[in-house]
C-alpha cells in the first residue's frame, strides 16, 4: 500500500502564525502572535445570530450564500469598494477568505501557470498557488517603507503569468496600496492579459490619510478581478468564518463550482446575521478607526519603549519590529526568547518571506488585543532589556 504524501505537501510548512499560538497557550505568554480579537463581538451581531437560530435558519442555504446576505454585500460592495455587483451573478459566499482563496485559485489556475505573490506575503498564498498547481513568482516590497520595485514587478510578468495577488491592507507589513500603484499594476495586468486576486479583508482597519481602494474599482479591471473580503476582522468575529468573493460572472461560475466541493456551504444562521453586520451605520467604522488607532499607539509606544524598532502601519493591526540590533541568530531564535524569557508571542518574520533571509531581523506583533492584553504586553516588554543583559553575561 502506498504510504508517501503529496509531493505538494512537502513544498510548504504549516502555519508559523498559528504554531505561535499554540506555544503561547503551552508557557501563558501574552499572544501578540495571532490576528484575532480577544475581546467581544458587537452585541448587535450575537443577538441577531441568536435570533436566526431561533427563527430557524438552521439548516443549508443556497450553497453560494443565502440571500439576503448577498443582496447586503453587494450593496456594501457597491457603496464603499466601488464595483459593479449583482447578488445573483457576481458574489460566492465563503467559509473565510482562506477558502476564498484557495476557492478562486483552483477556479482559475492551470498547471504551469505562474501567480505574482508581493513579499512579505501572509503565509497561505504560496501554498495555495502550489496546492493550485501553479509556481509562484516573488517581488520583493523593498525596505524600510515596503515600496515597489517597478522594475522588479514589470520583470515577474511573462508569458506564463495567469494572476497576481494583491492584498491591501497588507499583513504583515500594514502598507496600505495606494491608488498610483494599483494603477501601474492593472497597466500590467491589462498588458499580460492578467488576473488580479485581491485580499481586502484589513479594508476598513486604516489610519490617517490612508484611502482604501479596490483594484476592480479602476478602469478595465472589473472583469480581470477577483476581489475577496470578509467579516472576521471588521467585526471582530473571526470565528464564524464568513467572507465572500466578488468576480465576474464567468469567473464566479467556476469559483462557485470549486467552492461547493471544497465546503458546501458557509453556515447560514450566521450568514443571516452577516447581512446584519453589512447593514451597520457608517458611526460603526469611525468607531473601529478610532479604537484600533489607539490600540496602534499603545503597541507602537510599548514596542519602541522596549528599544524596538519600527514604524506605525498605514492599515491592518500589526506592527513589524526590527530585530537586528538584538543580536540573535535569526528572527526564529529571537521569536523563542520573546516568548520564553519575556512572555510575549510574536511571529518570526521570515515565515513571510520566500526568501527567509529578507525576514531574519523582523518580528510581527498584533494589536487586535483588548486594551488589558496590550497593557500586559507592555508591562513584560518593559524588561526585555535586562532580559537581554541577562542573556550577554
Amino acid at each position: 500500500m502506498p504510504t508517501d504524501v503529496s509531493h505538494k505537501t512537502r513544498q510548504f510548512t504549516e502555519s508559523v502564525i498559528r504554531e505561535m499560538t499554540r506555544r503561547a497557550l503551552k508557557v501563558g505568554a501574552v499572544n501578540l502572535a495571532q490576528g484575532f480579537p480577544d475581546f467581544a463581538a458587537p452585541v448587535e451581531l450575537k443577538e441577531a445570530a441568536k435570533r436566526a437560530i431561533d427563527e430557524e435558519y438552521n439548516q443549508y442555504a443556497i450553497t453560494h450564500g443565502s440571500p439576503n446576505f448577498r443582496r447586503a454585500i453587494a450593496d456594501k460592495v457597491r457603496s464603499y469598494n466601488g464595483i459593479a455587483c449583482d447578488p445573483d451573478l457576481n458574489v460566492t459566499v465563503t467559509c473565510g477568505a482562506t477558502e476564498a482563496m484557495i476557492a478562486t485559485m483552483l477556479a482559475i489556475i492551470n498547471p504551469g501557470d505562474e501567480v505574482i505573490i508581493f513579499e512579505p506575503f501572509y503565509e497561505n498564498y504560496g501554498p495555495d498557488v502550489i496546492l493550485a498547481g501553479a509556481t509562484p513568482r516573488y517581488v520583493a516590497l523593498r525596505d524600510p517603507n515596503f515600496s515597489i520595485d517597478q522594475a522588479e514587478l514589470e520583470a515577474a510578468f511573462g508569458p506564463r503569468t495567469k494572476a497576481i495577488v494583491i492584498n491591501t491592507p497588507h499583513n504583515p507589513s500594514g502598507k496600505v496600496f495606494t491608488r498610483a500603484e494599483l494603477e501601474k499594476i492593472a497597466a500590467l495586468c491589462r498588458r499580460h492579459d492578467t488576473l488580479a486576486i485581491t485580499d481586502e479583508i484589513y479594508e476598513h482597519i486604516i489610519f490617517g490619510g490612508a484611502r482604501h481602494v479596490s483594484i476592480a474599482s479602476l478602469p478595465g479591471m472589473a472583469e480581470r478581478t477577483v476581489t475577496i473580503s470578509g467579516l472576521s476582522k471588521t467585526y471582530s468575529i473571526t470565528g464564524w468564518r464568513l467572507a465572500y468573493a466578488i468576480a465576474s460572472e464567468r469567473l464566479t461560475s467556476a469559483i462557485r463550482k470549486v467552492h461547493d466541493f471544497l465546503t458546501v456551504g458557509a453556515p447560514h444562521p450566521l450568514q443571516e446575521a452577516g447581512a446584519v453586520a453589512l447593514r451597520l451605520p457608517e458611526s460603526f467604522y469611525a468607531t473601529l478607526t478610532a479604537m484600533y488607532e489607539r490600540k496602534r499607539g499603545a503597541l507602537y509606544g510599548a514596542l519602541m519603549g522596549a528599544g524596538l524598532e519600527c514604524t506605525k502601519p498605514d492599515g491592518a493591526y500589526y506592527i513589524i519590529a526590527e530585530i537586528g540590533q538584538l543580536g540573535f541568530a535569526d528572527d526564529f531564535a529571537a521569536a523563542a526568547f520573546m516568548l520564553d524569557q519575556v512572555g510575549v508571542a510574536a511571529v518570526p518574520g521570515s515565515s513571510f518571506y520566500h526568501r527567509p533571509e529578507l525576514g531574519h531581523h523582523k518580528l510581527r506583533f498584533t494589536f487586535s488585543k483588548s486594551d488589558e492584553t496590550i497593557a500586559a504586553a507592555a508591562d513584560r516588554l518593559r524588561h526585555l532589556g535586562e532580559k537581554l543583559a541577562d542573556r550577554r553575561r
